[in-house]
């Protein structure tokens, strides 16, 4: 399979959702209603799902699609798939209806338990995360692709200082009683897969999440912090797959930056 040209593809299935998502987002009705999780679902969401799946299954017919707004495929269905498409049409619902630009269109390409390509979309900003097996991750803004990659912890005082990243509506005071445990920190929250993207790109070191999430929450971002040289673990430090099992959930997991010994000593304590 051919990354590289399937990556460029992607790009720009991910532009079509995005603006129909913005087209939403420019209406005073966004059609909010509650699905049976209890978790918002707006016109937005379904538009950007329709595109997104419609422009999927004609650019690889052969590969099947699992969407956070398609979830009634049986496990007994899916555990025969090798290679699948993963998708939330749009990741950080919340943050869309708070009207506070913190959202992405997610979509990954899974072959075999793992994150193997994927594109994550800003809408509001026009900006671009995207990475492939053995091609690096990569950020396109104002049309210019540039490199990503983790950083080392900068030292401050000869001690690392941390920069943290994580959710503002789950599991916060979980990880600031977790963060307090280290010499010195930042910590600051943003909406969606972009606290992700931040540890991908170096801007911030670790996101711990302590909170529920499903695996279209975290395969495209996975990929795109593998390939800038960090890791995505579940919290005993073993690599978090998907579609292994019955339940979509995921485990609680962290998001690392360079080296996580620091990290495994912290859980420990």
């Amino acid at each position: 399979m051919d990354y590289a040209k399937l990556l460029d593809e992607v790009v720009v299935i991910s532009k079509s959702a995005g603006q129909a998502i913005l087209d939403v987002y420019q209406d005073d009705n966004f059609g909010v209603r509650v699905k049976s999780d209890d978790s918002p679902l707006t016109e937005a969401d379904l538009a950007s799902h329709n595109v997104i799946e419609s422009a999927l299954k004609k650019l690889t017919p052969e590969i099947p699609v699992l969407s956070e707004e398609s979830t009634d495929i049986s496990f007994a269905e899916r555990q025969k798939w090798e290679r699948f498409w993963l998708v939330d049409p749009l990741d950080g619902t919340k943050e869309f209806i708070a009207r506070n630009d913190d959202f992405t269109t997610n979509i990954a390409l899974v072959e075999n338990g793992r994150s193997v390509l994927s594109v994550i979309y800003v809408p509001v900003f026009d900006v671009f995360y995207m990475a492939a097996k053995g091609l690096g991750a990569y950020k396109i803004e104002q049309g210019e692709k540039q490199r990503i990659q983790v950083r080392t912890v900068p030292l401050v005082n000869d001690e690392k200082h941390y920069t943290i990243v994580a959710s503002r509506r789950h599991g916060l005071d979980k990880v600031e009683a977790l963060c307090q445990k280290l010499p010195h920190y930042d910590l600051s929250s943003r909406g969606s897969s972009l606290k992700m993207c931040m540890v991908a790109e170096g801007l911030a070191d670790c996101y711990p999440r302590l909170a529920p999430t499903s695996e279209w929450d975290t395969a495209a971002a996975h990929c795109i912090v593998e390939e800038a040289g960090g890791q995505l673990v579940r919290t005993d430090f073993e690599e978090l797959r998907y579609n292994t099992k019955e339940s979509l959930l995921n485990p609680h997991f962290l998001v690392l930056g360079d080296g996580n010994e620091d990290w495994r000593s912290l859980l420990s304590l």
